[in-house]
């Protein structure tokens, strides 16, 4: 895989979090300003060729709003979940359709997972 310019990356960062879904903002307003329990996300985050919708570094945890379109990439979010677990990270997946209708379970299945490390979604 080749490697996408630093600066690129970052531009589709940007624009990302300028264009978040709803149920990403959702989340945003329940984990920002280490609001869950202490733990510091960052959003839209670029890593490698990768751009994380949520990423806590202290925990190694990255959780994963999907939308519909991920119905249509299944394997691409295989390769890219495995080559996040080799670099360390634990990888939550969350459904779209949850978080919006669900919006306080979807929040408990984040805070659980960060709080019980043996919860490796790898």
């Amino acid at each position: 895989m080749s490697l996408i310019p630093k600066d690129v990356m970052l531009a589709r960062a940007r624009e990302q979090r300028r264009n978040n879904v709803n149920a990403e903002a959702m989340v945003w307003r329940a984990v920002r300003a280490r609001r869950s329990e202490g733990y510091k996300f960052r959003r839209q985050v670029p890593v490698e060729n990768f751009i994380l919708d949520f990423v806590c570094f202290e925990s190694r945890c990255v959780i994963e709003i999907d939308g519909p379109s991920h119905e249509r990439q299944t394997a691409k979010d295989a390769r890219r979940d495995a080559w996040l677990c080799a670099q360390g990270f634990r990888v939550l997946r969350i459904s779209n359709d949850l978080v919006l209708g669900a919006p306080d379970i979807a929040i408990k299945r984040v805070l659980a997972f960060l709080k019980d490390p043996s919860s490796d979604i790898c």
